[in-house]
Order: C-alpha cells, then sequence, then structure tokens
C-alpha cells in the first residue's frame, strides 16, 4: 500500500527540515504516489495525480490571488500534498493567502524551517514505494499461485474462503442471490455474531458496481458468476478502505469460486455443500456451540432454534453400478429432495451424507407432526424422482444437541428398509417390528450364539449335502405352518413336502408342530438374513 503524506512527514530526511503542517492537517492520510520537485507556478498540468510537490517557492508569483490560484490548481489534479522549504522566497512564513487555499480544498500543506535537500527526500520516499511495490507484486504473485492451485484441485467455496481470512485477516461469507450465506470464515471472531439478522443486513448493502467498497457497512463486496451469469456475492468485512491488495484477494477468490462452480455442473449444488457441511458438523459435533450451528442454518433460510427437528436419511435401493453413477444419483436425489421441501414448504437442511445416503433435517413447523411433514415430503419426492429409495427418519427432538442421535436412529431404520422395502411412504423405527429389532442387534454375539444354535446342524447338513431344507424350513414358517401351502410354495407334492419336514426334525431334533420350537426357529432365520447382508 502507498505511503501517506503522515509516513513522508516520519522519515528522517523529511524530519531534518523541522516539517510544520500549516493546512490539511485532516488530510495526512492522503496516499503519495510519487514526489515532485517542481519550482515553476504552472505545474499543475504536468502532474497525474497523487504526487507530493516539494518547492522553495521561488518562482510562484506574488500576488495573493495568483497564489491562490496555484494551490486551486493543485488540488484539482489531485496531488496528495505541497511541501515548502523556507527561507528562500518566503522567510519565516507562507503568504495567508497560500495557507488560507490549502485549508479550502483540503490540501495538505507543509513547510521546512531548514534547509534540506529534496533529492534526499525524493530518493527515500521513491525507495519505499518502489519497496512497497516490490511486496505488492510478490503478494499478488503469491496469491496467484494459492488460488490457482485451489482451482485445480477443485477446492470447496469453504477451503477458498479460508484463504481469503488467511490472507486478509477479515471475516468472509459466500452467498448466494437471495441473501442466504453458502460458506463463512469468520477468521477466528464469533460466528454467530457474524451471521446475525443476516439477509436484512446484506440486502441493504447493494453496489452499483462488479467489485466495491461500501464505507456504511464497512463490506467489500465483489459479484461471483462466469459468462455474464452471477449467482452470488463473496463479502469481505474490513475495518476500513480496503487496500489493494484485498481488492485483489476478493476478485481472484471470486473468479476461483466461479471457475468451480463451472466444474462442479455434474456435482451437487453449492446450497448442497454448504446444508450437507452444515449437517455433517452437528453430527460430528464439529461446532463447539450448538448456537453456531443454528446460526450457519439460520443463515442458509433453515431457522432450527425453537422448532422441534426430525432427522431423516434418503438411500436409494438398487446401486448405479459405477462409483461416478452413483455420487451423480446421489446429487440428483438430493436436488429432488430439496426441490420437494421447497414445494411442501418445509426449510429444512439437505445435503448428503456420505456416498450413499443423504441427509434431512427438518424443522417443523408448529401444529404439524412429523408423520404430516414426512408424509408431504415422500409424495412430492417420489412425484420428483423416479429411481427407487426409501425415506427413513428418527425420533423428534427437541434440540440440535439431540439431532445427532435422530439421525442414528434414522440411519440403523433406513439400513433395514432398503433391503426389504415394502412400498411405504416412509419408515420409522416401530414400522421395522422384529425384523429392525433384529438388524440393531445384528453385532451382538449373543444373537450370533442364538442363531448358530438354533440352526447349526442343519446349515451343516444342507453344505454338507448341498441340500435345501434351510430353504423348506424357511417357506413351511412363512407360509404360518400351513403345510398344504408350503407345500404348493415349494412347488413339491404334499407327500415329497412332508418327508422334507420330518427330515428337518431329525436333524434339528425337534418337534415343528410345537409352536414355540418353531418360533425360535423363525427368529434364528430372520437373524440369519440379517448377517448374510452384512457381509454382502
Amino acid at each position: 500500500m502507498l505511503p501517506t503524506v503522515a509516513d513522508v512527514l516520519a522519515l528522517d530526511t523529511v524530519r531534518r527540515g523541522s516539517p510544520r503542517v500549516v493546512a490539511g492537517d485532516d488530510r495526512l492520510d492522503t496516499r503519495v504516489r510519487w514526489v515532485h520537485v517542481g519550482e515553476v507556478h504552472d505545474i499543475a498540468h504536468l502532474l497525474r495525480g497523487g504526487e507530493l510537490v516539494l518547492t522553495t517557492g521561488v518562482a510562484l508569483p506574488s500576488e495573493p490571488d495568483k497564489l491562490a490560484d496555484y494551490i486551486g490548481e493543485l488540488a484539482a489534479v489531485g496531488a496528495s500534498g505541497l511541501i515548502v522549504e523556507l527561507g528562500r522566497r518566503f522567510v519565516r512564513e507562507l503568504p495567508r493567502a497560500v495557507v488560507k487555499a490549502a485549508e479550502e480544498h483540503g490540501l495538505p500543506l507543509i513547510t521546512l524551517s531548514r534547509e534540506t535537500p529534496f533529492v534526499q527526500i525524493t530518493e527515500s520516499v521513491h525507495a519505499r514505494i518502489i519497496d512497497i511495490q516490490l511486496q505488492e507484486l510478490r503478494a499478488s504473485e503469491q496469491l496467484h499461485e494459492v488460488f490457482t492451485e485451489l482451482s485445480v484441485e477443485g477446492a470447496s467455496p469453504a477451503e477458498v474462503l479460508n484463504q481469503v481470512a488467511r490472507f486478509s485477516g477479515h471475516p468472509v461469507l459466500l452467498e448466494n442471490l437471495a441473501h442466504q450465506v453458502l460458506a463463512c470464515d469468520a477468521a477466528g471472531g464469533d460466528t454467530g455474531s457474524l451471521l446475525a439478522n443476516w439477509e436484512t443486513r446484506s440486502r441493504a448493502v447493494m453496489p452499483s458496481e462488479r467489485t466495491a467498497y461500501d464505507a456504511a457497512a464497512g463490506w467489500l463486496v465483489t459479484m461471483v458468476g462466469a459468462r455474464g451469469q452471477d449467482w452470488g456475492r463473496l463479502i469481505l468485512l474490513c475495518d476500513g478502505q480496503p487496500s489493494p491488495r484485498d481488492i485483489v484477494l476478493a476478485e481472484r477468490a471470486a473468479t476461483t469460486l466461479a471457475l468451480g462452480r463451472l466444474l462442479e455442473r455434474h456435482q451437487e449444488s453449492l446450497e448442497r455443500q454448504a446444508h450437507g457441511t452444515i449437517l455433517t458438523g452437528i453430527l460430528t459435533h464439529a461446532y463447539a456451540d450448538p448456537d453456531e450451528a443454528a446460526a450457519r442454518a439460520r443463515a442458509v433460510g433453515v431457522p432450527l432454534t425453537g422448532r422441534r427437528l426430525v432427522g431423516a436419511v434418503i438411500r436409494l435401493t438398487a446401486p448405479a453400478g459405477t462409483a461416478l453413477g452413483e455420487q451423480a444419483r446421489l446429487g440428483e436425489l438430493a436436488e429432488a429432495g430439496a426441490a420437494a421441501c421447497r414445494e411442501a414448504k418445509l426449510p429444512a437442511l439437505v445435503g448428503a451424507l456420505d456416498q450413499s445416503r443423504v441427509g434431512v433435517l427438518l424443522p417443523l413447523p408448529p401444529r404439524m407432526t412429523a408423520e404430516t411433514a414426512l408424509g408431504a415430503l415422500a409424495e412430492r419426492l417420489r412425484a420428483n424422482f423416479a429411481t427407487p429409495f426409501v425415506l427413513a427418519a428418527g425420533s423428534v427432538v427437541e434440540s440440535i444437541k439431540d439431532v445427532r442421535r435422530g439421525f442414528l436412529e434414522a440411519e440403523q431404520v433406513a439400513e433395514v428398509a432398503v433391503r426389504q422395502p415394502d412400498g411405504r411412504p416412509f419408515y420409522r423405527l416401530p414400522d421395522l417390528r422384529l425384523r429392525g429389532l433384529l438388524h440393531l442387534l445384528r453385532d451382538d454375539a449373543r444373537l450370533q450364539t442364538f442363531a448358530e444354535r438354533e440352526l447349526g446342524p442343519l446349515l451343516a447338513y444342507d453344505a454338507q449335502r448341498h441340500g435345501d431344507l434351510t430353504r423348506i424350513l424357511r417357506i413351511y414358517l412363512d407360509a404360518g405352518r400351513n403345510k398344504a401351502v408350503a407345500a404348493q410354495k415349494a412347488h413339491l407334492s404334499r407327500p415329497a413336502f412332508y418327508d422334507r419336514l420330518r427330515r428337518l426334525e431329525r436333524v434339528l431334533d425337534t418337534d415343528l408342530d410345537d409352536v414355540e420350537s418353531c418360533l425360535s426357529l423363525h427368529v434364528a432365520l430372520l437373524a440369519l438374513e440379517t448377517f448374510r447382508r452384512e457381509t454382502t
């Protein structure tokens, strides 16, 4: 950043001349682009603006009005200030007309009471300017390297904003055109305070240029988009007037975000990424304070505070065949889920949780039951998405702290339902009954021991003889122990089927007419199915 008039006055070469500010002391923060030595009174047309003019005044006019014109012309071309060495033309002080004109035009006016070689001043100031420009060039090169690497790696918006905050030291946010926050980095500050009442504050800041600084808000705002299609704004919260480096940083980050959006054409949208990041943060306890999670959700238009919350998981029932195909379908499912929530007028966080699941966090509207909300979501989702899926939901919870428990329950329900979907609009734990309980207990060694004790001899018999007695037992029990119906389903004659049942009783050493024995065998078969599905 260029030095100010105050910075120049602090240099040793200037201080040796005993400088005194006689006018414009409130403008000493004016930037100095260059130092120009000039004794002629018509020097203004030779300047381009930003010059600090040095003179002894030997060639200046004597008439007060012409002196005033001289000052006015310097101010008109944007000179940053005027330094006059006393002792040659003006012995002790400057004429009143010069001081008055400088005050009127807001031009910093400084006198030097001691003789000072101007060449020393120009050399020291120009050396500083060149050093600053070299530092800015190096910084610009570093920014170029960092953001080029981010572009090549396909960095997420959060990663891009993290670099902006690191380089600038200021909080930075990315919002969409509806003024909903897609990503933010508080630069070590309080995220909740940063996002408080965000939409209202953001709508009040509408610069007319693509990149502009709003002094009232203290925001540096730059549009984000490509090919003439803007889709968001990058906002850097500055302490004061942004430096040229801040402007370059914001614009370079906006370009990286726009390029990333183009590269993600076949991936999930930024909105889904933002929602997924918040969901993952809640489920992994990444937010130290639930209020931060609530603030982030509120910034994307989803109120969580003071609402009953339902966590749901959507899973596809059939694999796509390839990892890329699975990812693409999951992205489509997430977008369809978000669209279904919008159509049902249910604000919700909707985003992919991993490579196979889409998470939905529904804050229930007042007086609406979970069943009503889930039913509306399922109905619209099936209308928008043709590929088979299951929607599983956990219990209703009262706070963000308990959302993780609700999602764990929803995941467990989804794991069971996706293996044996029966066409329900959505699934909850009570819907799964015995199969659901066995699935939840599938890793319990006691259940595994029970199934092995009940079915071990039969499984060994079939394995040794390549038999089908296990299948016959399942058919018999599924038919409610109705031998005639079971024989028909097994495509066997009744005598042949009865013979298989007698063989089963010998192998298992049990009575298949005994209700309790059959119940134990049926539970063991259901548990066995759960174990086998986990290994396939």
